[in-house]
């Protein structure tokens, strides 16, 4: 008797639990971020804010990594500087509609990894009115310097590089990324053919395949950072 008394406290607590449970304060102590009405940035806004800050950003989509289980990566920018929001909630017919120039706003988290400042995963987006797309500016005089940093995620240009290495990730095979090693002024800088932005099949990850060492080319590439400039390439020419 005292156990069948024992056992039906234990599930009345139990579904007590479940039935005043709120799961935003669940998702709360899981993430560690606290449920804080978002505020509106700018760039120059967006950089200096603390990570686990909720946000809101308008930014203009210029290059986007493939889709997988309702999320997406995005490259964006504005006039003033550059985005990158990582794996973004994004259904598959909305992600075929995020075409170069649309102009999204996205409500999310601020963080940053390895130096680099991003909107961080689970964030949400709306189409807004408005379009535009970037031309490349042209970084190659800032290579080695720290000016650099404020390039991030940009769309850029750099002139007149050498190519010294290339190799895919982690010396595998063909469809990996590829490491690109390039040189200027005697320094070298690292790039990357990232697969889930420019693939096996895409012109660029063939005209990489094709390099030479010794080879002078001209890149554009978004300026991705990984602990330094880490560009994500997305064309290149050769001189």
């Amino acid at each position: 008797m005292k156990k069948f008394l024992c056992l039906m406290l234990v599930c009345f607590m139990a579904l007590s639990v479940f039935a005043c449970g709120d799961p935003a304060e669940t998702t709360t102590t899981t993430t560690g971020k606290e449920d804080l009405d978002p505020v509106e940035v700018n760039w120059a806004e967006f950089m200096a804010t603390d990570n686990d800050t909720a946000i809101i950003i308008e930014g203009y989509v210029q290059g986007k990594q493939s889709w997988w289980d309702n999320k997406c990566s995005l490259y964006l920018q504005d006039e003033n500087g550059g985005y990158f929001v990582y794996e973004l909630t994004c259904s598959e017919e909305d992600y075929a509609r995020l075409t170069v120039g649309t102009k999204i706003r996205v409500t999310g988290y601020k963080t940053s990894w390895a130096d680099l400042h991003e909107v961080d995963s689970g964030a949400t987006f709306e189409i807004i009115d408005g379009s535009y797309i970037a031309t490349p500016v042209d970084v190659t005089d800032k290579l080695g310097t720290n000016d650099l940093f404020n390039y991030q995620t940009m769309l850029v240009e750099f002139k007149g590089l050498t190519v010294v290495e290339i190799e895919y990730k982690g010396g595998e095979q063909r469809g990996d990324d590829i490491y690109v090693t390039l040189s200027y002024e005697g320094k070298e800088y690292d790039f990357c053919i990232e697969r889930y932005l420019t693939g096996p099949e895409t012109d660029v990850y063939l005209a990489v395949e094709a390099l030479k060492e010794g080879d002078v080319i001209d890149v554009v590439g978004f300026a991705y950072w990984y602990n330094g400039i880490n560009t994500h390439i997305t064309s290149i020419t050769v001189k």
